[in-house]
């Protein structure tokens, strides 16, 4: 009998998928200038995208050869603005898909004249402004009416890493001449998910950053005078959200509940008391290496719609307002407010762990800065009906007293300002990280003083920490001044004690919180001596004299309160309040003028620190864009 001339072929190990063939034809073709046949890219779009398989072939080919097979990058970008116009599923989609990873791939190479080679790859010199024009016009038409809310998503990811990836190219320009802001708007108002509002909103303040000092961006134009409340809110809804996700990442690493404290208790204190259960499932307490290593890569990627939220704080009293008001669209949820705050506590006590959780600690305070600076969104913060309930970090040491139930938010954010002070002291000092704190303490306590509010609040914890830091800075005075800044520091920390002690009765609630200032500047007075003469305070400062003064004054009457015999270390604390109460007739401070001075934010000044945080927020947008 003759052998059949059938033969089966051996099964191979792998499958690979037909679309990682296709992958392999378009970018390893040995015919670049060849053009790839209709079938070709019928069948192209019709297989799902294997986006990690498409990641490793771009990721194997040098940027010189991805120059040199131009031709079939370029086609699949026309190709792929040709799919999405029809509008026609799954093929629009896939196409999306496709681009959203292509973009991030070729665009983070390091070609040798990053502008015209990203250009000349995916369109070409000569066609370059019909082609990415068309691009983009596209985009914009499909976030604004494509047929569902899934693909408008994908167009957004889409425009969110060809911005993010060519940041520092020429690309973005194109997303400037095109207005998208009507079209991300009405995305955001159509949007029932605040977790599909953040591609958006991220893109937002990305769009609104891109060479904003060096021309009139024309998306931070937009922001100054947008009043559409319930897109706002949206936003805002989505920004709380993500502090929330993102702070509850610190949490999983660290529980730093109070011991003691039931689930129960814990989840009322947050404003969760709903979702009590009767127990939780414990989860492994990481050794503490592993603990440093995953505080370092906190916060996570979403962090970078901080920025979009700072455009919008400095440019639009609307959404201030509203951040400030806002309650969670679910009961079970803190308000926005809460959650960003609670963020920014977890923030400043690891703002230390890198350079980029520093600039989003920086952004933060720019934030709080620019919200206790206008007056009557600080009446809003200090008003009972604005209480609200923050879980502030506890993963360092030293703690703040616990505060269960709500207060006003003026009194959790001079908290935050205690912790960032006690938590990030070092010999090489962030000096702009603590001008920064000590400014919005001066701007509240300045408030606070006029206003004549007497908050409730721990303010022992507010004089012990500055004072501290009074000795600190004392200690190692010869690092603190070769910093520019340094003169800035010490002025705004005398100007702020003092000041305190020239008003203090206008804003603190009883005469043994006044008493209390007092007697801790008593014991601070052969420091206080020695800060003036480290830092050369003698001639130029009031307020450190009026200081050391009222110290002066105090010693004098406490080592003469028996006979010049017993010193104030031996009196009891009552003795010594009576003994402040009575030094109260024969004391006299000089109540300078201009002690709570201060200059409004201006963004120009910190245009440095400004471009640094746009840098981080791009490289994490780049993450979550193919994500």
């Amino acid at each position: 009998m003759e052998p059949s001339p059938l033969t089966q072929d051996s099964r191979p190990d792998t499958f690979q998928p037909k679309i990682i063939r296709l992958y392999e034809q378009l970018f390893r073709g040995d015919d670049e200038d060849s053009e790839l046949s209709e079938g070709f890219w019928q069948e192209f779009f019709l297989h799902r995208p294997d986006s990690q398989g498409l990641k490793r072939i771009l990721g194997s080919i040098a940027p010189d050869d991805m120059l040199h097979q131009q031709a079939h990058s370029q086609q699949l970008l026309h190709r792929a603005i040709i799919r999405v116009k029809q509008a026609r599923p799954p093929a629009d989609e896939i196409a999306l898909e496709t681009l959203t990873v292509f973009l991030d791939a070729t665009l983070t190479k390091k070609f040798t004249n990053p502008s015209s080679d990203i250009i000349s790859v995916l369109a070409g010199l000569h066609d370059a402004d019909a082609v990415m024009t068309e691009f983009v016009a596209t985009l914009d038409t499909v976030i604004r009416n494509g047929r569902t809310i899934t693909l408008r998503l994908k167009a957004i990811r889409a425009t969110l890493s060809i911005t993010a990836a060519g940041f520092h190219t020429a690309l973005p320009s194109y997303f400037t001449h095109r207005d998208l802001f009507p079209s991300l708007m009405k995305y955001v108002q159509d949007c029932e998910d605040s977790a599909e509002v953040l591609p958006a909103f991220y893109l937002l303040g990305l769009l609104a950053n891109y060479n904003k000092f060096e021309f009139q961006n024309p998306y931070r134009l937009r922001l100054d005078d947008f009043v559409n409340d319930s897109i706002i809110q949206k936003m805002i809804v989505c920004f709380g959200r993500s502090c929330l996700e993102l702070r509850n990442a610190y949490v999983a690493v660290q529980e730093d509940m109070p011991e003691g404290w039931t689930l129960g208790s814990t989840l009322s204190y947050i404003g969760l008391g709903a979702l009590a259960p009767n127990s939780r499932p414990s989860t492994p307490v990481p050794a503490p290496e592993e603990a440093k290593s995953l505080f370092v890569a906190l916060p996570g990627p979403e962090i970078g719609v901080l920025l979009s939220t700072y455009d919008f704080v400095n440019a639009n009293k609307v959404f201030c307002f509203n951040l400030i008001t806002l309650q969670s669209e679910n009961s079970n949820d803190p308000p926005p407010l809460s959650a960003y705050l609670s963020l920014t506590s977890y923030l400043f006590q690891h703002a230390h762990r890198s350079t980029r959780a520093a600039l989003y600690t920086y952004l933060s305070l720019f934030v709080l800065q620019i919200l206790v600076e206008d007056q009557l969104l600080l009446k809003r913060l200090c008003n009972d009906e604005t209480k609200i309930s923050v879980r502030l970090c506890r993963q360092r040491q030293p703690y703040l007293p616990i505060v269960k139930g709500e207060r006003i938010p003026a009194a959790v954010i001079v908290d935050l300002m205690v912790d960032g002070i006690n938590h990030n002291l070092r010999r090489r000092l962030d000096v702009d990280f603590y001008v920064l704190c000590l400014g919005v303490l001066l701007r509240i306590l300045s408030y606070l003083s006029r206003a004549k509010l007497r908050i409730s609040y721990h303010w022992s914890e507010l004089w012990r920490t500055l004072l501290a830091f009074v000795r600190f800075l004392t200690t190692y005075e010869n690092d603190i001044k070769t910093n520019h800044r340094s003169v800035e520091l010490t002025s705004i920390l005398v100007n702020l004690l003092a000041f305190a002690l020239s008003n203090g009765e206008n804003f603190l609630p009883d005469p043994a919180s006044y008493d209390d200032l007092f007697y801790k500047l008593v014991e601070s007075g052969d420091t206080l001596i020695k800060f003036r003469d480290a830092f050369g305070l003698s001639s130029q400062s009031g307020s450190m004299q009026t200081l050391i003064n009222v110290s002066s004054h105090y010693h004098s009457l406490l080592e003469g309160s028996e006979k010049g015999k017993v010193r104030s270390k031996n009196l009891s604390p009552r003795e010594v309040s009576n003994v402040i109460k009575q030094g109260y007739e024969t004391l006299s401070i000089d109540a300078s003028e201009g002690l709570d001075r201060w200059e409004r934010f201006r963004e120009a000044d910190s245009k440095t620190v400004l471009k640094k945080i746009a840098r981080v927020a791009v490289d994490d947008a780049k993450i979550l864009s193919v994500q």
